[in-house]
């Protein structure tokens, strides 16, 4: 079939497996892996890569809500499902749908408990990032609820790492890293049982040692958006030249009259705009697109919808591919010139981007 669409956001399936199995190789025997789709699989596509994924044999997944989890069902997901913020008025829509919330506070735990349905959950502890979690003081208070209510199953105790990628930081994760497993001992002493426990992220996978953690969360590794020589960038955003125009010395480019000419030139416009989530700092010759190779500057503001190149020291035509990053051109380097995170730029792709699979 013809594709139709202009702008597209290539994800390679096969690429995706190479990284998970390269990750999987550095894990201790047994240690379980749990892939972070949210947000739209960080701008990828949710559906395609769980799918993909959970054929190769990923323990569960990791989503921001409710919606998102129920999402995966619907579209046949199987494994189970951790729903990071599952909110206060979706109790009854996680249970039906089999979805497994992390409990992070007395509200939640009281909301959960006083339900009486059965559901398994995930308790979450503040360990230093100061973001969700109860706090580590906690333990002896929420004890009671967890041993008087057991419809709540607890299949994990998770935390999370704040600077796991600084190695300036290393002393702060170590002391998260050490608080944590006083905590997991701490909860097993006191209940009686076994739980399984998770605090390593993708950085945390690559850079500390995971022995003391069953369980893994895998999120931009799995994707390439981190900097390591055996994982790979899965994706590429291309578009095409919409309209070449010739525009002469003095004459200037988009809005504001932000660029002017400063010789005759052949410049390019390609429909891709801040809408799509072009970063508009990536206009006025901050940033560059590739045509055949070579490097086009960015010229001009960024439009919505569109932006424009100068094609001077490139033969090319209407029609010619235009890459804006690919694994050659990472997103990595992009998001060293926009002084940001990869994150952010593929977390804000936004879905009119046609996205294509293969396995290539």
């Amino acid at each position: 079939m013809t594709n139709t669409h202009e702008t597209i956001l290539h994800v390679n399936l096969n690429t995706l497996e190479s990284n998970f199995n390269f990750l999987k190789s550095k894990l201790p025997n047994g240690v379980k892996t749990i892939a972070v789709v949210k947000a739209f699989a960080y701008g990828l596509g949710d559906i395609e890569i769980s799918k993909h994924l959970e054929k190769l044999g990923v323990h569960a997944f990791w989503v921001a809500d409710f919606e998102e989890g129920v999402q995966l069902r619907k579209e046949g997901i199987t494994r189970p499902i951790i729903v990071a913020n599952p909110g206060y008025k979706s109790v009854e829509t996680i249970i039906q749908f089999q979805l497994e919330p992390v409990i992070f506070n007395h509200r939640l735990l009281e909301l959960y408990a006083n339900f009486k349905e059965k559901v398994s959950i995930h308790l979450k502890f503040n360990t230093g990032m100061n973001r969700y979690g109860f706090e580590t003081t906690d333990v002896q208070e929420i004890l009671p609820i967890l041993k008087n209510n057991p419809q709540l199953k607890i299949e994990s105790v998770c935390s999370h790492l704040s600077s796991s990628n600084d190695s300036n930081k290393d002393d702060f994760s170590e002391g998260q890293i050490q608080q944590f497993n006083e905590v997991c001992k701490n909860l097993e002493a006191s209940l009686g049982i076994h739980i399984p426990s998770h605090i390593m992220n993708s950085n945390g996978a690559m850079r500390f040692s995971a022995d003391s953690n069953e369980w893994i969360r895998l999120g931009i590794a799995l994707y390439g958006g981190l900097e390591h020589p055996n994982l790979k960038q899965i994706f590429s955003l291309k578009s095409v030249i919409s309209q070449i125009r010739f525009i002469k010395k003095g004459q200037s480019v988009g809005y504001q009259n932000s660029f002017v000419a400063y010789k005759d030139m052949h410049v390019a416009v390609i429909p891709v705009g801040y809408a799509d989530g072009l970063n508009r700092k990536l206009g006025n010759q901050n940033g560059q697109v590739f045509i055949k190779d070579t490097a086009c500057r960015i010229i001009g503001d960024i439009s919505m919808d569109s932006f424009v190149a100068d094609i001077s020291e490139v033969y090319t035509q209407e029609g010619q591919e235009v890459t804006i990053f690919s694994p050659k051109y990472s997103v990595s380097k992009l998001a060293h010139d926009l002084d940001t995170i990869p994150y952010e730029i593929m977390a804000t792709l936004n879905r009119r981007i046609k996205r294509i699979y293969s396995k290539e």
